[in-house]
């Protein structure tokens, strides 16, 4: 080392170390922390729609295992009967459906039904007259497509 030039005694310059991917910038918290928020309020948002929509895919599957049951006799028209007032009473509880029959019982399906109103009043009423009568008087398959078109325009 040369005492007359003090420079030699200087050292290079040295660069900071670059930055770890750890801790995270507070943006990056914030972020992550609003996903997260996101997500788990869509979560809740999804499980309360099938929570309150269970009653719904129970009536879908129970019209399905009717559906392969179908015959023209009046015990299968008072189960069908029995699955779409079971329907109305979760879906418009306020109404009391439940306790319906005859004509108010026709007239609250077709009311609520989602369309087509005037073309399914045949089918409604024989739908509920047929449970009572001693022989049927209409096919399993006009009322399957009933209570299908009825439970299908049931939303929540």
């Amino acid at each position: 080392m040369n005492a007359q030039d003090p420079l030699s005694e200087l050292r290079d310059i040295h660069l900071p170390e670059p930055g770890g991917f750890w801790p995270p910038a507070p943006g990056w918290w914030i972020l992550a922390i609003l996903l997260l928020a996101a997500f788990a309020t869509l979560a809740w948002l999804y499980l309360r729609r099938r929570r309150r929509n269970r009653w719904l895919r129970s009536a879908r599957a129970e019209l399905a295992r009717l559906e392969r049951s179908a015959v023209p006799e009046p015990w299968w028209f008072v189960q069908l009967n029995t699955l779409l007032k079971q329907a109305a009473r979760e879906r418009y509880p306020e109404q009391h459906p439940e306790a319906l029959s005859g004509e108010a019982w026709v007239e609250f399906l077709l009311a609520t039904a989602p369309k087509d109103r005037v073309a399914s009043r045949p089918v409604a009423e024989e739908l509920v007259h047929s449970a009572w009568r001693p022989s049927v008087s209409t096919e399993p398959a006009q009322a399957l497509a009933f209570a299908r078109l009825w439970l299908g325009g049931q939303k929540c």
